[in-house]
Protein backbone atom coordinates (compact mmCIF):
# COMPACT_ATOMS: atom_id res chain seq x y z
CA UNK A 1 0.00 0.00 0.00
CA UNK A 2 1.18 3.58 -0.89
CA UNK A 3 -0.07 6.00 1.51
CA UNK A 4 0.71 10.12 1.15
CA UNK A 5 0.89 9.99 5.20
CA UNK A 6 2.86 7.42 5.96
CA UNK A 7 5.95 6.82 3.96
CA UNK A 8 7.26 3.69 5.58
CA UNK A 9 10.24 3.26 3.16
CA UNK A 10 11.68 6.24 4.32
CA UNK A 11 10.74 5.78 7.38
CA UNK A 12 12.66 2.40 7.76
CA UNK A 13 15.60 4.10 5.41
CA UNK A 14 15.74 6.39 8.40
CA UNK A 15 16.61 4.20 10.98
CA UNK A 16 18.89 2.66 8.83
CA UNK A 17 20.84 5.70 8.21
CA UNK A 18 20.67 6.88 11.85
CA UNK A 19 22.54 3.67 12.93
CA UNK A 20 25.11 3.72 10.83
CA UNK A 21 25.75 7.52 11.65
CA UNK A 22 26.05 6.12 14.84
CA UNK A 23 28.32 3.41 13.74
CA UNK A 24 30.53 5.99 12.17
CA UNK A 25 30.45 8.02 15.02
CA UNK A 26 31.93 5.67 17.36
CA UNK A 27 34.36 4.46 15.04
CA UNK A 28 36.09 7.98 14.56
CA UNK A 29 36.07 8.40 18.42
CA UNK A 30 38.50 5.18 18.58
CA UNK A 31 40.19 6.36 15.55
CA UNK A 32 40.67 10.31 17.18
CA UNK A 33 41.34 8.67 20.61
CA UNK A 34 43.01 5.83 19.87
CA UNK A 35 40.91 3.68 22.33
CA UNK A 36 38.42 1.07 21.97
CA UNK A 37 37.27 1.36 25.66
CA UNK A 38 37.89 5.27 26.67
CA UNK A 39 35.01 5.39 29.32
CA UNK A 40 33.05 3.07 31.11
CA UNK A 41 30.26 3.42 29.27
CA UNK A 42 31.84 1.96 26.13
CA UNK A 43 33.04 -1.77 28.59
CA UNK A 44 32.47 -0.95 32.71
CA UNK A 45 34.55 -4.07 33.06
CA UNK A 46 37.73 -3.46 31.09
CA UNK A 47 37.66 0.56 32.01
CA UNK A 48 37.52 -0.23 35.78
CA UNK A 49 40.83 -2.97 35.24
CA UNK A 50 42.36 -0.35 33.25
CA UNK A 51 42.33 2.41 35.30
CA UNK A 52 43.31 0.44 38.30
CA UNK A 53 46.27 -1.20 36.23
CA UNK A 54 47.13 2.41 35.22
CA UNK A 55 46.93 3.63 38.71
CA UNK A 56 49.16 1.09 39.95
CA UNK A 57 51.67 1.74 37.14
CA UNK A 58 52.01 5.12 38.45
CA UNK A 59 52.58 3.64 42.13
CA UNK A 60 55.60 1.36 40.45
CA UNK A 61 57.01 4.47 38.78
CA UNK A 62 57.16 6.16 41.89
CA UNK A 63 58.88 2.94 43.31
CA UNK A 64 61.15 3.05 40.74
CA UNK A 65 62.74 6.32 41.48
CA UNK A 66 62.78 5.16 44.96
CA UNK A 67 65.23 2.70 44.14
CA UNK A 68 67.54 4.78 42.08
CA UNK A 69 67.33 6.83 44.97
CA UNK A 70 67.92 3.69 47.27
CA UNK A 71 71.18 2.80 44.56
CA UNK A 72 73.00 6.41 44.61
CA UNK A 73 72.49 5.96 48.83
CA UNK A 74 74.37 2.19 48.13
CA UNK A 75 76.84 3.41 45.72
CA UNK A 76 78.07 6.23 47.68
CA UNK A 77 78.55 3.83 50.92
CA UNK A 78 80.08 1.53 48.61
CA UNK A 79 82.59 4.12 47.36
CA UNK A 80 83.22 5.06 50.71
CA UNK A 81 83.99 1.96 52.27
CA UNK A 82 86.21 1.10 49.00
CA UNK A 83 88.35 3.66 49.87
CA UNK A 84 88.53 3.47 53.21
CA UNK A 85 89.47 -0.41 52.98
CA UNK A 86 92.99 1.51 50.82
CA UNK A 87 93.52 3.71 53.20
CA UNK A 88 93.68 1.44 56.38
CA UNK A 89 95.41 -1.31 54.15
CA UNK A 90 98.09 2.16 53.64
CA UNK A 91 98.00 2.07 57.56
CA UNK A 92 98.42 -1.28 57.93
CA UNK A 93 102.04 -1.07 55.63
CA UNK A 94 103.10 1.28 57.14
CA UNK A 95 102.99 -0.24 60.74
CA UNK A 96 104.67 -3.05 58.77
CA UNK A 97 107.02 -0.97 57.41
CA UNK A 98 107.54 0.76 61.47
CA UNK A 99 108.61 -2.89 62.64
CA UNK A 100 111.91 -2.84 60.56
CA UNK A 101 114.89 -1.82 63.03
CA UNK A 102 116.58 1.79 63.03
CA UNK A 103 113.37 2.94 61.36
CA UNK A 104 111.69 6.65 62.69
CA UNK A 105 108.36 5.81 63.63
CA UNK A 106 107.83 9.62 64.63
CA UNK A 107 108.12 10.10 60.94
CA UNK A 108 105.89 6.98 59.66
CA UNK A 109 103.03 8.58 62.41
CA UNK A 110 102.98 11.83 60.56
CA UNK A 111 102.23 10.00 57.67
CA UNK A 112 99.57 7.81 59.53
CA UNK A 113 98.05 11.01 61.08
CA UNK A 114 97.28 11.98 57.18
CA UNK A 115 95.77 8.94 56.17
CA UNK A 116 93.53 9.18 59.18
CA UNK A 117 92.51 12.91 58.72
CA UNK A 118 92.04 11.37 55.55
CA UNK A 119 89.60 8.37 56.68
CA UNK A 120 87.31 10.46 58.71
CA UNK A 121 87.42 12.93 55.62
CA UNK A 122 85.82 10.15 53.33
CA UNK A 123 83.16 8.74 56.31
CA UNK A 124 82.27 12.41 57.08
CA UNK A 125 81.33 13.22 53.15
CA UNK A 126 79.75 10.03 52.54
CA UNK A 127 76.26 11.16 52.42
CA UNK A 128 73.49 11.40 49.32
CA UNK A 129 70.55 13.46 49.65
CA UNK A 130 71.20 13.40 53.57
CA UNK A 131 71.80 9.79 54.04
CA UNK A 132 75.00 8.60 55.35
CA UNK A 133 75.66 5.24 55.86
CA UNK A 134 79.34 5.23 57.41
CA UNK A 135 79.15 8.18 59.55
CA UNK A 136 76.67 8.49 62.16
CA UNK A 137 76.27 11.40 65.35
CA UNK A 138 73.96 11.29 68.50
CA UNK A 139 71.16 12.65 66.59
CA UNK A 140 71.31 10.18 63.72
CA UNK A 141 72.33 6.94 64.84
CA UNK A 142 73.22 3.63 62.36
CA UNK A 143 69.87 1.66 62.30
CA UNK A 144 67.64 -0.61 59.58
CA UNK A 145 67.09 1.65 56.33
CA UNK A 146 64.06 0.61 54.42
CA UNK A 147 64.30 1.12 50.45
CA UNK A 148 61.01 0.53 48.79
CA UNK A 149 61.45 -2.14 46.83
CA UNK A 150 57.54 -2.48 45.06
CA UNK A 151 53.98 -2.10 44.63
CA UNK A 152 52.08 -5.30 45.47
CA UNK A 153 48.02 -5.78 45.11
CA UNK A 154 46.87 -9.29 46.19
CA UNK A 155 43.66 -11.15 44.92
CA UNK A 156 41.84 -9.07 47.29
CA UNK A 157 42.67 -6.25 46.43
CA UNK A 158 44.82 -4.89 49.23
CA UNK A 159 47.59 -3.28 48.04
CA UNK A 160 51.17 -3.18 50.19
CA UNK A 161 54.67 -2.42 49.81
CA UNK A 162 57.83 -4.74 49.49
CA UNK A 163 61.19 -2.82 51.55
CA UNK A 164 64.79 -3.81 50.98
CA UNK A 165 66.03 -3.49 54.52
CA UNK A 166 69.67 -2.86 55.55
CA UNK A 167 71.38 -2.77 58.81
CA UNK A 168 73.51 0.40 58.48
CA UNK A 169 74.88 -0.76 61.73
CA UNK A 170 77.44 -2.93 59.68
CA UNK A 171 78.49 -0.47 57.66
CA UNK A 172 79.20 2.69 60.24
CA UNK A 173 83.03 3.79 60.22
CA UNK A 174 82.36 6.37 62.22
CA UNK A 175 80.42 7.12 65.64
CA UNK A 176 80.52 10.56 67.50
CA UNK A 177 78.52 11.48 70.50
CA UNK A 178 76.91 14.68 70.73
CA UNK A 179 80.38 16.94 71.90
CA UNK A 180 81.50 15.66 68.39
CA UNK A 181 83.95 13.07 70.06
CA UNK A 182 84.00 9.61 68.43
CA UNK A 183 82.82 6.84 70.75
CA UNK A 184 85.37 4.09 71.42
CA UNK A 185 82.66 1.42 72.20
CA UNK A 186 80.32 2.34 69.64
CA UNK A 187 79.65 0.48 66.06
CA UNK A 188 81.97 2.22 64.24
CA UNK A 189 84.63 0.54 62.64
CA UNK A 190 87.39 3.15 62.57
CA UNK A 191 86.36 4.84 65.50
CA UNK A 192 85.62 1.42 68.26
CA UNK A 193 88.70 0.46 70.67
CA UNK A 194 90.40 -2.56 68.27
CA UNK A 195 90.03 -6.04 69.23
CA UNK A 196 91.34 -9.39 67.41
CA UNK A 197 91.31 -13.08 68.27
CA UNK A 198 94.82 -14.18 69.40
CA UNK A 199 96.09 -17.73 68.05
CA UNK A 200 94.93 -19.55 70.89
CA UNK A 201 91.19 -18.42 70.59
CA UNK A 202 91.30 -15.21 73.32
CA UNK A 203 89.85 -11.66 72.78
CA UNK A 204 92.73 -9.02 72.73
CA UNK A 205 91.52 -6.01 73.28
CA UNK A 206 93.35 -2.70 72.77
CA UNK A 207 93.22 0.58 73.88
CA UNK A 208 93.12 2.44 71.10
CA UNK A 209 91.10 2.95 67.36
CA UNK A 210 92.89 3.02 63.82
CA UNK A 211 91.66 7.10 64.69
CA UNK A 212 93.95 6.92 67.59
CA UNK A 213 96.71 4.68 66.57
CA UNK A 214 100.17 6.48 67.51
CA UNK A 215 103.27 4.04 66.89
CA UNK A 216 105.39 7.19 67.52
CA UNK A 217 106.83 4.84 71.32
CA UNK A 218 105.40 1.64 70.19
CA UNK A 219 107.74 -1.51 71.05
CA UNK A 220 108.19 -4.30 68.72
CA UNK A 221 105.81 -6.06 70.55
CA UNK A 222 103.31 -3.42 70.37
CA UNK A 223 103.41 -3.06 66.62
CA UNK A 224 102.49 -6.83 66.40
CA UNK A 225 99.17 -5.82 68.02
CA UNK A 226 98.78 -2.84 66.10
CA UNK A 227 99.32 -4.64 63.03
CA UNK A 228 96.67 -7.71 64.45
CA UNK A 229 93.89 -5.28 65.27
CA UNK A 230 94.12 -3.19 61.67
CA UNK A 231 94.15 -6.06 60.11
CA UNK A 232 91.30 -7.53 61.83
CA UNK A 233 89.30 -3.86 61.39
CA UNK A 234 90.38 -4.48 57.82
CA UNK A 235 88.08 -7.98 57.47
CA UNK A 236 85.67 -6.28 59.13
CA UNK A 237 85.49 -3.01 56.64
CA UNK A 238 85.71 -5.71 53.73
CA UNK A 239 82.80 -7.83 55.07
CA UNK A 240 80.71 -4.39 55.15
CA UNK A 241 81.34 -3.96 51.44
CA UNK A 242 80.15 -7.46 50.72
CA UNK A 243 77.54 -6.85 52.24
CA UNK A 244 76.78 -3.08 50.94
CA UNK A 245 77.35 -4.33 47.40
CA UNK A 246 75.34 -7.20 47.84
CA UNK A 247 72.09 -4.53 48.14
CA UNK A 248 73.29 -2.93 45.60
CA UNK A 249 73.22 -5.59 43.50
CA UNK A 250 69.45 -6.63 44.63
CA UNK A 251 68.30 -3.24 44.20
CA UNK A 252 69.62 -3.51 40.55
CA UNK A 253 68.22 -6.25 39.83
CA UNK A 254 64.83 -4.63 41.77
CA UNK A 255 64.80 -1.82 39.60
CA UNK A 256 65.02 -3.71 36.16
CA UNK A 257 62.07 -6.24 37.49
CA UNK A 258 59.94 -2.91 38.32
CA UNK A 259 60.54 -1.38 35.23
CA UNK A 260 59.72 -4.97 32.87
CA UNK A 261 56.88 -5.10 34.95
CA UNK A 262 55.40 -1.78 34.21
CA UNK A 263 56.02 -2.09 30.82
CA UNK A 264 54.13 -5.37 31.05
CA UNK A 265 50.93 -3.86 32.31
CA UNK A 266 51.01 -1.08 30.12
CA UNK A 267 50.84 -3.70 27.22
CA UNK A 268 48.45 -5.46 28.89
CA UNK A 269 46.02 -2.59 29.24
CA UNK A 270 46.87 -1.90 25.62
CA UNK A 271 45.06 -5.28 24.67
CA UNK A 272 41.96 -4.26 27.18
CA UNK A 273 41.48 -0.54 25.52
CA UNK A 274 43.98 0.25 22.75
CA UNK A 275 41.99 0.64 19.26
CA UNK A 276 43.01 -1.79 16.25
CA UNK A 277 44.05 1.59 14.11
CA UNK A 278 43.45 -0.99 10.70
CA UNK A 279 41.09 -2.67 11.64
CA UNK A 280 38.50 1.19 12.69
CA UNK A 281 40.22 2.49 9.32
CA UNK A 282 38.21 -0.62 7.41
CA UNK A 283 35.10 -0.06 9.24
CA UNK A 284 35.16 3.70 8.76
CA UNK A 285 35.94 2.59 4.87
CA UNK A 286 33.06 0.28 4.82
CA UNK A 287 30.20 2.83 7.31
CA UNK A 288 30.81 5.73 5.12
CA UNK A 289 30.06 3.14 1.72
CA UNK A 290 27.17 2.06 3.60
CA UNK A 291 25.87 6.22 4.42
CA UNK A 292 26.25 6.71 1.24
CA UNK A 293 24.02 3.89 0.14
CA UNK A 294 21.37 5.13 3.16
CA UNK A 295 21.19 8.88 1.80
CA UNK A 296 20.80 7.16 -1.65
CA UNK A 297 17.90 4.73 0.17
CA UNK A 298 16.52 7.45 1.21
CA UNK A 299 16.38 9.94 -1.32
CA UNK A 300 14.42 7.09 -3.68
CA UNK A 301 11.98 6.15 -0.73
CA UNK A 302 11.15 10.21 -0.49
CA UNK A 303 10.81 10.34 -3.93
CA UNK A 304 7.59 7.88 -4.29
CA UNK A 305 5.37 10.47 -3.16
CA UNK A 306 6.31 12.81 -5.84
CA UNK A 307 5.37 10.17 -8.12
CA UNK A 308 2.09 10.07 -6.64
CA UNK A 309 1.48 13.19 -7.55
CA UNK A 310 2.11 12.36 -11.19
CA UNK A 311 -1.07 9.83 -11.34
CA UNK A 312 -3.04 13.05 -10.35
CA UNK A 313 -1.87 15.10 -13.62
Amino acid sequence: MTSILTNSSAIAALSTLRTINSDMEMTQSRISSGYKVETAADNAAYWSIATTMRSDNKALGTVQDALGLGAATTDVAYTALESSIKVVDEIKAKITAASEPGVDKAKIQKEIDQLQNQLESISKSASFSGENWVYHTASAGAGTQAIVGSFNRDADGNVSLTTLEYDTNNSSLIEVDTAGANVTTGTGLLSTYMSFSSATGATVSLTYSVLTLDISSMTTGDLGLALSGVDSVLQEMTDAAADVGAINSRIDLQKDFVADLMDSIEKGVGKLVDADMNEESTRLKALQTQQQLGIQALSIANSGSQNILSLFQ
